[in-house]
């Protein structure tokens, strides 16, 4: 087996292509559902979006399934909770005020510009969704992506960090997404990008997940399955 540690320090990959072929051959999606996110195609995915900024996963699911018991997660409903019933059902994911007036915000603006929720996925942009309180580009990535199906690439934290250890620095968010989106682009048609895009982003979270420590990222494993 070649050595990994002398991959690394050669040069590593060269495009987010290399990068994708690594992470598949791990199987890291075998066992997540379908388009990595829960509930892919839904306003869930618009709730989840909203919930996960600063906050773990598992403490979403608590809210989430809060906002399931009510009858919540649909549009209408959701848009129908006062604000104080929404502060209860989402404190799990911490910022609970701040985040019930941005969702309250957005689900109102939904129902106003787009009047529910099929339209609005078929008719919304990433600037109509940036200029919403509380929403940033990861999170106008995520819904546009999980929510909408739409080919958008999410970048993150996760992303950030595994492109550090193959010591690849990028300014802003736009650039490290460029970057990404450039190296899948010629080696999928238009109509896989949805596919390619949500699974890219959930294989390198899940990877990053299980192979780090604190902010470093083990990158060796990527190399076994393809160097044996």
């Amino acid at each position: 087996m070649m050595d990994a540690s002398s991959l690394v320090r050669r040069g590593l990959i060269e495009s987010a292509f290399e990068l994708y072929t690594l992470l598949e051959k791990q199987g890291l999606l075998k066992d997540k559902p379908s388009m990595w996110w829960p509930a892919y195609g839904s306003f869930e995915v618009v709730v989840g979006a909203i919930l996960t900024q600063n906050a773990q996963w598992k403490r979403v699911e608590v809210s989430l399934e809060n906002l399931r018991r009510e009858s919540a997660l649909e549009l209408k409903s959701f848009a129908g909770l006062t604000l104080e019933t929404l502060e209860d059902l989402i404190m799990p994911s911490g910022l609970y005020r701040s985040k019930a007036r941005y969702l309250r915000l957005l689900a109102e603006a939904m129902l106003k510009d787009f009047g529910d929720f099929e339209h609005f996925c078929d008719e919304v942009d990433r600037g109509w969704l940036l200029k919403q309180k509380g929403i940033g580009p990861e999170s106008a990535d995520s819904i546009l992506c999980y929510a909408c199906k739409r080919p958008a690439f999410v970048v993150d934290a996760y992303t950030l960090r595994l492109l550090r250890a193959f010591d690849y620095e990028f300014d802003s968010y736009d650039g490290l997404q460029e970057w990404c989106v450039q190296g899948l682009s010629a080696h999928f048609d238009e109509d896989e990008y949805s596919k390619v895009y949500a699974e890219f982003h959930g294989m390198i979270v899940e990877y990053v997940k299980a192979n780090s420590k604190g902010k470093t990222v083990t990158i060796d494993k990527l190399f076994y399955k393809d160097n044996r």
